[in-house]
């Protein structure tokens, strides 16, 4: 079986953000991680032929055109399958990754990947191909490599793929006629004991769980509204005084304006890690707009800006741990601001 692997700057070992922007190109080996899952790929006659790698910025920027250019990549390598990442929580590298499984589907390929359940390209595109979870970050690089290659395995050999409960990729959201001995309202009755029960039981439509978040109201009084800055673009003072953290912050900090050198916020560093820095260190206000804040304050737009900046890193942040911290946040601004700006990279 003749595989194509894709992978982004960093995992194609070009380079780290100073790459995110490079063209797409095509090597005819296996790369990084590519190397054990070729490994793996050979115990059952199947290789990677190809190697596509592009900068996450790249694609997300260029994605009508990089996916037509890997469309005719496909056409003209013919792979049985395609398989992309893993991308684990890398939200820009898993979108990536959910184009090219959309490619291959649209060319009738089999295609795998391997991302966290929490990466945006899960809910996009695991209806294209198949998406094994896996862990936030690269340390569950080995099981993400055997969790594909289980799966390739079983399409080299032409098996049946069966359900995602049985198989361990995410739902697709794909329904097929089953036969059961039993009919529906047998199987319901049988659900509805055991639950009554305490027995466990399974459903068999589970129904997707949204959180629900209402819209604050206008503020009606612009003229006297306080507001705050609070950002997840890990915009710190020079030397990341607190050391926060460049993946999975475990914490949120706040400052002040003169703590980051003043209005024209010219003593920054960036401690997130899933980016190009080089634009905010230059000039912090393009990720806290402290400037264009004090300058509607002048303007007598609003009354003030609130004197604490919130700063914490959102790459890779769980969202459970998000919502902990907008918690904690929000209860120390309570009754002290009137509405909060939230940025982001």
């Amino acid at each position: 079986m003749k595989v194509i692997h894709y992978l982004n700057q960093f995992y194609g070992q070009a380079g780290g953000e100073s790459m995110a922007d490079m063209p797409l190109k095509v090597l005819d080996c296996p790369v990084g991680p590519g190397l054990a899952i070729n490994q793996a790929l050979n115990s059952f006659n199947s290789k990677i032929i190809s190697t596509i790698i592009c900068g996450d910025n790249y694609f997300s920027e260029h994605m009508k055109e990089t996916s037509l250019q890997i469309k005719e990549i496909l056409r003209e390598k013919q792979p049985d399958l395609v398989i992309a990442g893993p991308a684990f929580n890398a939200g820009r590298y898993g979108i990536a990754c959910g184009e090219i499984l959309k490619a291959a589907n649209e060319l009738h390929i089999d295609a795998i990947s391997a991302m966290n359940e929490e990466n945006p390209g899960v809910q996009l595109y695991k209806t294209y191909g198949y998406i094994i979870p896996s862990a936030p970050t690269a340390r569950g690089m080995k099981n993400a490599v055997t969790g594909i290659a289980n799966l390739a395995e079983k399409i080299a050999k032409g098996q049946k793929i069966e359900g995602p409960d049985k198989e361990g990729y995410f739902p697709r959201g794909i329904r097929k006629n089953i036969f059961y001995e039993k009919t529906g309202a047998v199987r319901a009755i049988d659900m509805l004991l055991a639950k009554i029960n305490g027995q466990p039981y399974q459903t068999e439509l589970p129904t997707p769980v949204f959180s629900k978040v209402s819209p604050s109201p206008a503020i009606r009084d612009m003229k006297n509204a306080v507001i705050a800055l609070v950002t997840s673009g890990g915009v710190v003072p020079t030397g990341n005084p607190d050391h926060l953290e460049s993946l999975a912050a475990t914490k949120y900090v706040s400052y002040s304006v003169e703590d980051f050198g003043g209005e024209d916020m010219s003593k920054c560093d960036v401690a997130h890690g899933g980016y190009d820095p080089t634009y905010a260190i230059s000039h912090g206000n393009r990720v806290i707009p402290v400037d264009a804040l004090l300058e509607l304050k002048r303007e007598q737009v609003i009354k003030d800006m609130y004197p604490k900046i919130y700063v914490t890193v959102g790459n890779g942040m769980p969202v459970d741990r998000a919502t902990s911290f907008g918690d904690a946040i929000g209860q120390e601004l309570k009754g002290k601001v009137d509405g909060v700006i939230l940025t982001s990279t």
